[in-house]
């Protein structure tokens, strides 16, 4: 019954950060959507904060697999990096809590919330380049400095994807790895 009571109050946590976002959440809200004593909830969780954190453990476990999905073990670095990256921006702009959240950051510069934005923007950097390593190791690519790279290619797809819709029509999902391909991996040079 507990772990019952547990999964109630994390998912009308969710519901209340995704609606309201973080720092309008009250434990009374997540009460009342869970639809158990607001002494219950503490019984699981300390504080806001930890519950927040277990919300956001679970998400980026969530993106984690949505990348993990759609990895294909024959297909190159390249395709796999670019699906991986797609899919979890994809993600990202799909998902209600991380746009509700984005939002909250960019609106309040709430610091809870830019403390997660970094938390998931690392995790996304890590689990490329663990894949970029893994690359490096086969001879697929040329030795490089792998976190650096993985940050450089998270931002090159936020840029092509959040960034230029705000003043011109978003680009399909070819345009972008297509994009990825020319920048990345071939290098603007002419030889």
């Amino acid at each position: 019954m507990s772990i019952d009571r547990k999964k109630l109050i994390v998912e009308a946590a969710t519901k209340s950060f995704s609606l309201f976002g973080y720092k309008a959440t009250t434990m009374d809200q997540v009460s009342k959507l869970a639809n158990v004593g607001k002494g219950t909830i503490y019984t699981f969780f300390k504080n806001k904060e930890e519950l927040f954190d277990e919300i956001i453990g679970s998400l980026i476990k969530e993106m984690k697999e949505a990348a993990e999905e759609v990895i294909v073990e024959d297909n190159s670095f390249y395709e796999n990096v670019h699906a991986a990256l797609f899919r979890i921006l994809e993600f990202r702009k799909e998902h209600q809590l991380t746009i509700k959240l984005f939002q909250e950051e960019q609106e309040m510069g709430t610091p809870a919330v830019i403390e997660v934005r970094k938390r998931l923007e690392e995790a996304v950097v890590s689990y490329i380049k663990v894949k970029i390593q893994d690359a490096v190791e086969r001879g697929e690519i040329r030795e490089c400095n792998p976190e650096l790279t993985a940050f450089v290619m998270l931002q090159l797809y936020v840029s092509l994807i959040f960034d230029w819709e705000k003043s011109h029509v978003p680009l399909e999902k070819d345009e972008i790895a297509k994009l990825f391909e020319l920048y990345l991996f071939e290098g603007l040079s002419s030889r």
